[in-house]
């Protein structure tokens, strides 16, 4: 196995470090299958968890190279797929597994949504229902009332908080559905105080994305070229970090000088592509981008050379961006970008319907936030202090 899966490194472009790494894992670990005399057809991940706890033959870096490893075998058909299951599967587990893909074929949630739902559903029942659906049947209010007090105070917005409830009584309207519990409990799930058009949109001044842009121009490693070309991306056209992640080369047109993005809800619009844009775009794909079968546009800093795994990568990238530009900020994500777009449009004289096409917002009330960093308009509209100024 070590010579085709080292080809596969190869061709993979992995570095030389890497590649000595992974090959000298997989000559260790055929070593001691041989040694036990364990063969391809009982090769599981279980089997290769024991080989980890070996502390005699374990080295940093093991872990990863060992489920690397065995995805490749299951990509050749070497093992099964039953081979990359854990041996052991709780009865929580099974839940999630069974809320996960009602969520999918059912409801139509999206990959993304469906593992956050699903993470906050494996809390939720680890907490409340740790024996699976034998706790599930007597499950009672009070227990539901102390996971989310107890969770939501991890958050640092109610915002945020509020998800808790929303998976909460999605997972228990579910648990009746599919009958699990024999009553709706969905009442017994107390609401966090959270409550709309109370904050304001957190987005970096127009000095400071520009010295963001100016900044990630003098960097020229394909790396940088990447960067630059995202974070044009993110001031330009508003675009959500996920949105990013997914566009792939057949979703520009150069023609046209266009840009189709695949939305929230699954929604395709057209966007213009600025001229700095396309012209960002395309010195990353002349000169940055790595060769590589995979259609995204933008690929991993490191191989294998894949399009990135979580939007999350977008808002480290933002991160670093502004550590080198020197500007402070309350959030560091991506998305302060968008809020950024947003401000400055209001600022330049656009109405809040030319802001909720740009950023393409389903509903028009979503956009009203932006009305609050329009403060000469709410001085016209402010009422007098009653009483005499001090």
């Amino acid at each position: 196995m070590v010579e085709p899966y080292g080809s596969f490194l190869n061709e993979e472009r992995f570095s030389y470090v890497n590649f000595l790494s992974k090959t000298w894992f997989v000559i260790r670990f055929s070593r001691w299958l041989h040694q036990r005399r364990i063969d391809l057809d009982h090769l599981t991940l279980g089997v290769g968890e024991r080989f980890l706890q070996d502390r005699t033959l374990r080295r940093r870096g093991d872990a990863t190279a060992l489920k690397h490893f065995m995805t490749w075998m299951h990509s050749k058909g070497f093992i099964a797929a039953q081979a990359l299951q854990a041996q052991k599967r709780s009865a929580v587990d099974a839940l999630v597994d069974e809320y996960s893909a009602y969520l999918l074929t059912e409801r139509g949630l999206a990959s993304t949504s469906t593992g956050a739902y699903a993470s906050i559903a494996h809390r939720f029942l680890g907490y409340t229902c740790p024996n699976g659906q034998s706790d599930l049947k007597t499950l009672a209010a009070d227990k539901i009332r102390a996971f989310i007090v107890r969770e939501a105070r991890k958050y640092r917005t109610s915002k945020a908080a509020s998800l808790l409830t929303v998976v909460a009584r999605s997972f228990l309207r579910f648990a009746h559905y599919r009958g699990h519990i024999d009553r709706s409990l969905v009442g017994a799930v107390p609401a966090v105080a959270h409550w709309s058009m109370a904050s304001i949109p957190r987005g970096l001044p127009l000095e400071a994305v520009r010295r963001v842009l100016a900044e990630s121009k003098c960097r020229r490693s394909p790396c940088g070229l990447r960067d630059r070309a995202i974070l044009l991306l993110l001031a330009r056209l508003g675009l959500r970090a996920r949105e990013i992640m997914l566009l792939e080369l057949e979703d520009i047109d150069w023609t046209n000088a266009c840009i189709h993005v695949c939305g929230k809800g699954r929604r395709e619009r057209p966007l213009p592509l600025p001229h700095d844009v396309g012209q960002a775009i395309a010195k990353y794909l002349r000169e940055g981008r790595p060769t590589s079968s995979c259609r995204r546009v933008f690929l991993r800093a490191r191989a294998p050379w894949r399009g990135m795994a979580k939007s999350s990568s977008i808002s480290i990238i933002v991160y670093r961006a502004l550590k080198r530009a020197r500007v402070q900020s309350a959030s560091q994500g991506a998305h302060q970008f968008r809020h950024s777009l947003a401000t400055n449009m209001l600022h330049r004289g656009a109405s809040l319907t030319e802001i909720s096409q740009v950023l393409r917002h389903r509903d028009p009330n979503t956009t009203r936030l932006y009305a609050k960093v329009d403060l000469g308009a709410l001085r016209a509209v402010a009422l007098p202090w009653p009483g005499r100024p001090l």
